[in-house]
Formats: C-alpha cells, structure tokens, sequence
C-alpha cells in the first residue's frame, strides 16, 4: 500500500473508507501526511496500483476528495494489510 487519498474533513474520508471496504478494496485510515495536505489530519491508505478504478468509482459517486498520491512512506504503516 503506497497510496494516500487526502480529504478536506474526516467525515468525507471515513464515508470513502466505508464505501472502499464495501466494494472489496483494502484500506487503513492513517494519520494526514502534513508534507502533503495540510487540510484534513486524517488520509486514506490504499493499493497506489488501483487508484485509477478507485478515482473512477469515486468521480461516478461524486466522493469528495483531496487527491490521489504516491507515498511510498504509508507503505511502512500498512505492513500489516
């Protein structure tokens, strides 16, 4: 998991994190990378290799996001998945 979703408020990142999870896709809520969004303090880790359906699914359900980001730091805090 070296992707990051980054929101304006943690409402919209947890609606997406629900909606994710439903759909099958694995993801981990983590601590806003500051270095790349200072808006809200919570992301979305993800599977960087799924963002173009996930950015699909979520431009065709009107999800409200940040952006979309390589970080390969996330990867240190999703081991786990």
């Amino acid at each position: 998991m070296e992707g990051v979703i980054t929101f304006f408020s943690s409402q919209q990142v947890m609606k997406a994190e629900k909606f994710l999870k439903k759909n099958g896709y694995k993801t981990l809520l983590i601590p806003g990378p500051r270095e790349i969004s200072p808006n809200c303090g919570v992301a979305l880790c993800f599977d960087f290799k799924k963002k173009d359906e996930i950015k699909k699914l979520f431009d065709e359900k009107n999800f409200v996001y940040e952006d979309f980001h390589y970080y390969p730091e996330a990867k240190k805090i999703s081991k786990w998945l």
